[in-house]
């Protein structure tokens, strides 16, 4: 098949290209720019690359046109809370009207095209009750993930008006190797890289809260698995199913590396916009046959050596929050 990947350099994309090539698909990637060209170094001469950012419509369109794909996985977009507040406007643009547009375009050039979108646990905001399932109400907090859960909207609409082909996956908290060391990007990553370079770890409320965590190789086998046996115009969950406590998260780091770890309270900001305890029942994507491998405590073993191996400059020091 030829798939189109938006995002194709980042975290999930990268991981995602290099399986789904294992799989000889063609493939297109669609990046803003060649800054994390690193992450598909090993695949760079098996893959076309094109320079585009998803709110530049005249040129996402005519990729679309030319390319024709028979997937098209949107993984495109900004995903820090705080920059979603500093720039709304820009927000609306990268994570909704470039979902609208695509959908849209396929429309327009009656493409048979499966249409993938990328989603987020954000979407949820503070949950009703746990564990949150496909049919949990959402109240999100930020911006961001409100623009998010718009364009899932747009997804079931034009499943549902126009019979377009469409499949939404979101994720709950990701980590491991390529993704970015920032706190606003993937607090997870954060942590366990200040584990590995010794330095003080700041946890919030004495690690007296749980998330729902799961390792990149996992994701990237869920995501394959909505595609190829994903109900059309259907929403599903990629998660562990299970609790980590931040302090068992902790302890981990402390058992694998020298870090000290120090527990404060939460800024005020964090407060207002943070989703607390977070565990999904993951059993629909569980009953298409896929199930997660890799647990949590691995998963931070795996990440540790990542960075050992690949010997990264330590970026500024700050303490971590949550995304």
């Amino acid at each position: 098949m030829k798939i189109m990947v938006t995002g194709g350099m980042g975290f999930v994309g990268s991981h995602l290209c290099e399986s789904l090539l294992k799989e000889n698909h063609d493939l297109i990637i669609l990046t803003k720019s060649f800054k994390k060209k690193h992450n598909v170094e090993d695949i760079k001469t098996k893959i076309k690359q094109e320079k585009i950012d998803v709110t530049n419509f005249s040129k996402l369109g005519k990729s679309i046109k030319k390319n024709k794909p028979d997937v098209l996985i949107h993984l495109a977009g900004q995903t820090s809370h705080s920059k979603s507040f500093e720039n709304p406007v820009h927000d609306i643009d990268v994570n909704a009207k470039s979902t609208l547009f695509m959908l849209q375009k396929i429309k327009e050039l009656n493409l048979k095209c499966k249409f993938v979108l990328g989603s987020t646990f954000i979407v949820i905001g503070k949950p009703e009750r746990l564990p949150v399932n496909e049919k949990s109400t959402c109240n999100p907090t930020t911006i961001y993930g409100a623009n998010r859960l718009v364009s899932e909207h747009y997804c079931k609409i034009f499943n549902q008006v126009y019979g377009l082909d469409t499949l939404i996956f979101r994720i709950t908290n990701s980590f491991g190797p390529r993704e970015q060391i920032i706190k606003n990007k993937n607090a997870i990553n954060y942590l366990i890289y200040e584990a590995f370079k010794g330095n003080k770890v700041n946890i919030y409320n004495n690690g007296n809260f749980y998330r729902d965590l799961i390792y990149i190789s996992d994701v990237i086998t869920g995501i394959k698995t909505i595609i190829k046996k994903g109900k059309k115009g259907n929403l599903y969950w990629i998660s562990s199913g299970k609790k980590t406590w931040f302090h068992q998260l902790g302890n981990w780091l402390t058992q694998f590396s020298n870090v000290k770890i120090k527990y404060v309270n939460s800024p005020v900001y964090t407060q207002k916009v943070d989703v607390g305890n977070f565990v999904v029942n993951n059993s629909k994507l569980k009953s298409l046959g896929w199930k997660p491998k890799v647990s949590v405590k691995d998963g931070i073993k795996k990440t540790l050596e990542y960075f050992e191996d690949s010997n990264l400059n330590s970026p500024k020091s700050y303490s971590t929050c949550l995304n």
